[in-house]
């Protein structure tokens, strides 16, 4: 970050994490800048997509001749770095700026500080080239945004299934109700083979079917990006070599044939929402799923959801710039590093608590988890701290999401360590957030719900033709 940039230091400081700045606190100073200057000028960030759908951001900066004109470049390159893991885009436009515009144009170039957001969403993505166009605020194309009912239908015998990378989950689901569950550990992200994913994903199928009388449908849950049940990119599948990546992309196609009946894979994220949808019987619920990585999933007001990527994972949350860099991206302070079991390997240390390296990531979690469930003071603080984050992450989601209730899932959230999760995010919104505190919901489901609700969520994802049965 430049200087001209300002971080701000929290009220309430993590445990563990005395360098933590908050993208929220910096964001709003930035913005309250802006408008007691009384010099703002409007900028208008326009993100095209697939079908041509456009999302809009509207905000004010300094003007390009302002002596704190360098403060916008920042501001907006990590705006615009949450808006596209948020939304998704191959284009961006900048409309108000030139000087704005050239910066993000260099930003995201193909060697430029965004080039993992140019390679991901041009090549595995979208399949377009990425490109960032400077002009005007009137010539930014108007919004076109998308929307869709997804779910809810829990008639029939139905398989949801939920798949994690560090264990995959089945249930058997009867008229909405839960007749079977299974968890199962695996490792599939050091798996070059795309046989053992499809054998071992139809193990937990067919184990759920043998529960029921008839098998109807199938829904699935997995982090990633899947358009049209295909998989586009997921980290589940990173062990794959480039040139067998085509077995993995129709591999849920693949199981639908064999299954013989309809099927839906979803991210976990937008599963987790509407599991939260679903069990409130409300909209606008933005879920975040703890686990191996974050996943984020929203439902609009409307009760549906928007088509965007919402891969929060790699959406900034801490502007410290020497915040722990994401092994994948490359990029500091992303989600992914503050609300999944990552944290939690990356934190132990602090504490003195060294994690077995020749364990499995879920076998390390549970190793950690364990002392937390026996009062250990350092694995108190670790969940304490990811309490925090959340807090201040949960604020900054509001500057961006309409929201009515937030709705925690994930293996990290199980035992004490949901208490504790739950206890430090409201301790920092009644301290420094009290619009959103008074007005969103933060809701920690039942232990139940938390391991094995998303598999139910994911069984009601298809429509079942009931003329073809």
């Amino acid at each position: 970050m430049k200087d001209a940039f300002k971080l701000v230091k929290p009220k309430i400081v993590p445990p563990l994490d005395s360098g933590f700045r908050p993208a929220v606190l910096a964001n709003r100073a930035y913005l309250d800048e802006v408008n007691s200057s009384g010099d703002g000028v409007p900028l208008l960030i326009g993100l095209e997509r697939c079908d041509g759908y456009i999302s809009h951001y509207q905000t004010k900066v300094f003007p390009d001749d302002h002596p704190r004109a360098d403060a916008n470049l920042d501001f907006i390159e990590r705006i615009i770095k949450f808006l596209i893991w948020q939304k998704g885009g191959w284009k961006i436009y900048v409309g108000g700026s030139r000087k704005i515009g050239e910066y993000i144009s260099e930003c995201y170039s193909p060697d430029g500080k965004c080039k993992f957001d140019y390679h991901f969403m041009a090549e595995d993505v979208y399949e377009e080239e990425f490109t960032v166009v400077t002009c005007n605020v009137d010539e930014v194309p108007s919004e076109n945004e998308s929307g869709e009912p997804l779910g809810r239908h829990l008639d029939g015998c139905r398989i949801g299934f939920d798949l994690g990378a560090s264990d995959r989950k089945s249930s058997a689901v009867i008229d909405g109700e839960a007749v079977f569950s299974e968890e199962i550990i695996w490792n599939p992200k050091v798996q070059a083979d795309p046989e053992y994913h499809y054998q071992e994903i139809m193990k937990s199928l067919q184990a759920a079917a043998e529960k029921m009388p008839r098998l109807d449908a199938i829904g699935g849950s997995a982090a990633g990006i899947y358009i049209d049940n295909q998989v586009r990119i997921a980290s589940l599948f990173r062990g794959i070599p480039a040139e067998r990546y085509g077995e993995v992309r129709r591999l849920f196609l693949r199981i639908r044939d064999e299954m013989g009946v309809p099927l839906e894979i979803a991210n976990d994220g937008d599963v987790t929402a509407l599991a939260g949808s679903m069990s409130l019987n409300d909209n606008g619920v933005l879920g975040i799923a703890m686990g191996s990585s974050e996943a984020g999933g929203y439902v609009n007001l409307e009760g549906n959801i928007t088509g965007w990527l919402n891969e929060l994972a790699f959406a900034p949350i801490d502007y410290n710039p020497e915040a722990p860099a994401d092994e994948w991206s490359g990029d500091r302070g992303v989600g992914s590093l503050y609300f999944s079991q990552q944290c939690v390997f990356r934190l132990a240390p602090k504490v003195g608590i060294e994690v077995p390296e020749d364990f499995s990531k879920a076998e390390q979690l549970q190793y950690v988890q364990e002392k937390l469930e026996r009062g250990h003071e350092g694995a108190e603080k670790i969940w304490q701290t990811i309490g925090c984050y959340l807090g201040y992450g949960i604020a900054h989601y509001a500057d961006f999401y309409d929201l009515r209730h937030v709705l925690i899932l994930g293996r990290c959230t199980s035992g004490r360590g949901g208490k504790f999760i739950l206890e430090g995010a409201l301790e920092v919104l009644n301290a420094e957030f009290t619009e959103v505190a008074e007005n969103v919901n933060i809701q920690l489901p039942d232990e139940k719900s938390r391991r094995v609700g998303q598999a139910i969520a994911a069984a009601s994802l298809p429509l079942i033709d009931k003329e073809s049965n």
